[in-house]
């Protein structure tokens, strides 16, 4: 069987060429998956898809009036596929359910920092070989207290590095983790980890009950010099109005991998184009605001996880076999 694999990455290609190697051939496309590039694959019985693709509705019948009869996912979220439409279609539907979470959590750690100790701008003056310390004050972590929304295996990682800070803890979640809890994290509701957080972090899915999540009141309800991260999925935040907040002079850093309206965007170089995205125009312009592009999961370790469950995925479907991973069974 030969698979067609849209969205791949230059880093990413060699990884699934080795892991394919010996099982099926491959092609990688660097182009996404949505409608415009949905007719490429017809006679690829498998597609693998990255988390930028576009899998709704009349993407998926295209897919399927080409004969594609099995959807690979390279990532755990899984929110740009109609599920509904896939079922209806009889296409299989698979994804990584699981890979390092500890590339996602340093990530996140990562942004917090550079933010907090104002890095970009740092390192900005040097190269101009201005080497003043005016604007560049940040704060100790050690003392001050974390928010995680979402403590899952991300959210439980992300808790241990800020336990290591000396941070007091505070989770919101549906449930709570009892190893967070031994870190001596405190369960509480979303308005009181708002309120009392220096530094917030989300690790929870898209969903429809988590469709900005964090919203106008939401924003409000932190600390004007609170540090925001989302290194999660770009619609968990109401990015419109985090813009108006910050125009009011508000948060000491904000940390974005994620945008909400990142599809077609993100992955490419838009670097000689015009922005036609006021949002996001407006957005980077901000000196506390740091925003990468969709690269918390990108380390060697997590993406040869994600390429080993992607092979596994496409191997279970041949054999008929179904495993966790599966969010649409074969018929």
């Amino acid at each position: 069987m030969e698979i067609l694999a849209f969205g791949v990455q230059a880093d990413e290609k060699p990884l699934i060429e080795r892991a394919f190697a010996g099982h099926h051939e491959i092609r990688c496309l660097d182009v996404f998956l949505n409608e415009d590039t949905a007719p490429i694959a017809a006679g690829y019985e498998a597609v693998s898809s990255s988390v930028n693709a576009v899998l709704d509705g009349p993407v998926l019948e295209i897919l399927a009036a080409g004969g594609t009869r099995l959807i690979a996912q390279r990532s755990t979220g899984f929110n740009n596929i109609d599920l509904a439409a896939a079922e209806r279609l009889g296409l299989t539907v698979a994804r990584v359910s699981y890979y390092s979470p500890y590339s996602v959590a340093e990530f996140a750690w990562t942004l917090a920092m550079a933010v907090n100790r104002r890095v970009v701008r740092a390192s900005t003056r040097t190269r101009d070989f201005d080497f003043r310390l005016d604007g560049l004050m940040g704060r100790d972590m050690h003392g001050r207290t974390a928010g995680v929304l979402g403590t899952g295996k991300i959210g439980e990682a992300f808790a241990r590095i800020a336990h290591g800070f000396g941070m007091r803890l505070l989770g919101w979640d549906v449930a709570e983790n009892p190893a967070c809890m031994e870190l001596g994290m405190k369960y509480v509701s979303k308005d009181q980890l708002l309120a009392e957080s220096d530094l917030i972090s989300l690790h929870v899915p898209l969903m429809p009950e988590t469709q900005h999540l964090i919203d106008a009141d939401a924003l409000k309800a932190m600390k004007d010099d609170a540090i925001l991260v989302n290194s999660s999925r770009g619609g968990l935040i109401d990015t419109a109005a985090l813009v108006s907040e910050l125009r009011e002079g508000r948060f000491a850093g904000v940390g974005l991998d994620v945008y909400e309206a990142e599809a077609g965007l993100f992955y490419v170089d838009r670097s000689l184009e015009t922005v036609e995205d006021d949002t996001l125009a407006r957005l980077v312009t901000f000196p506390n605001v740091l925003v990468t592009s969709h690269q918390a999961y990108y380390t060697e370790d997590a993406v040869g996880q994600i390429v080993d469950a992607t092979v596994k995925n496409v191997l279970d479907y041949s054999a008929g076999r179904r495993s966790e991973n599966v969010l649409v069974p074969r018929t």
